[in-house]
């Protein structure tokens, strides 16, 4: 699924590649970047974390003269008097400013290096907000972010998470030169696809799958779900042989069919209460409550 990604985000996409300190998503992000500008598109790259030459240097045998640089790594927070961008730009009407500035025949795909920068001076709320307008302003064709989770909280990285068509997870493989891509594909129908893959990429950036996950993956210890009965000092399960004695044990408001006979049919020698109201019974059918004082 990665090369499917890789060809091409429809429009109004927004990928995001998951990384963490373990393993650096840049190296993918840069596939992207190279992938797009090999189909003739045009890059607008937000710098926050590299400057345009290391960006530059990292791209080389790319057809860079559609990629398009805003220095944010400069003057991120806007301290000098002519910063370039600033984080505090981070908008819609700004960024559809940027993007315009360069005309292009079809809409262009904006990259984000990182969006963590960004979630670090701007709320989550108005970054979740900015994405989404973008996604639907029609200013850009797709939208791809870097994003380190293990710098925010759960919830922050789920909130923008949940805004991406397409969420790449990468982790370091078994060799050096190898890493693992959890994928989730959201289709516009609704449709959730989940997979694995091992891959490597070359020199020229090109990324190549050596492996796919097959079969059901393990959750994680976190997710697992735990058993409430794990602890208890008393046991709530039954052995075979517990079950069938419970199966054969009779219940006290059970009757059996001998019971129930006896019950309902008195054999002789079996007490019965009979009442003769005698002279002095005053009792009328009409008002048995008649002789009460009321």
């Amino acid at each position: 699924m990665l090369p499917d990604i890789l060809q091409g985000i429809d429009a109004g996409g927004f990928l995001i590649i998951q990384d963490s300190a373990s393993y650096s998503g840049r190296h993918l992000l840069r596939s992207f970047i190279h992938a797009a500008l090999n189909r003739e598109e045009a890059v607008h790259v937000l710098g926050f974390e590299v400057s345009e030459e290391e960006l530059r240097d990292g791209l080389k045998g790319s057809p860079v003269q559609r990629l398009h640089f805003h220095n944010a790594y400069t003057d991120p927070l806007g301290w000098t008097d002519h910063p370039a961008f600033t984080v505090h730009q981070f908008c819609l009407e700004e960024l559809t400013r940027l993007v315009k500035q360069t005309p292009h025949p079809k809409p262009a795909t904006l990259v984000i290096d990182s969006l963590s920068w960004i979630l670090r001076h701007v709320g989550a709320p108005a970054v979740c907000r900015t994405l989404q307008q973008l996604r639907k302003g029609g200013a850009v064709r797709a939208i791809i972010g870097l994003l380190h989770a293990d710098m925010h909280q759960r919830g922050t990285v789920g909130s923008v998470c949940n805004l991406a068509t397409s969420v790449i997870t990468v982790a370091p493989g078994m060799k050096g030169d190898e890493a693992v891509a959890k994928l989730t594909k959201r289709s516009k129908s609704g449709k959730v696809v989940q997979d694995e893959e091992i891959f490597s990429i070359r020199d020229d950036l090109t990324v190549i799958v050596l492996s796919r996950q097959l079969g059901p993956k393990q959750n994680d210890p976190e997710e697992q779900e735990t058993d409430p009965t794990a602890n208890l000092t008393f046991n709530l399960r039954l052995s075979d042989k517990e079950r069938k004695a419970r199966e054969k044990l009779a219940l006290p408001f059970v009757f059996s069919k001998e019971k129930k006979t006896a019950l309902l049919h008195s054999g002789p020698g079996s007490g019965r209460i009979l009442y003769e109201p005698d002279a002095n019974d005053d009792y009328d059918q009409e008002d048995p409550d008649d002789d009460l004082d009321v």
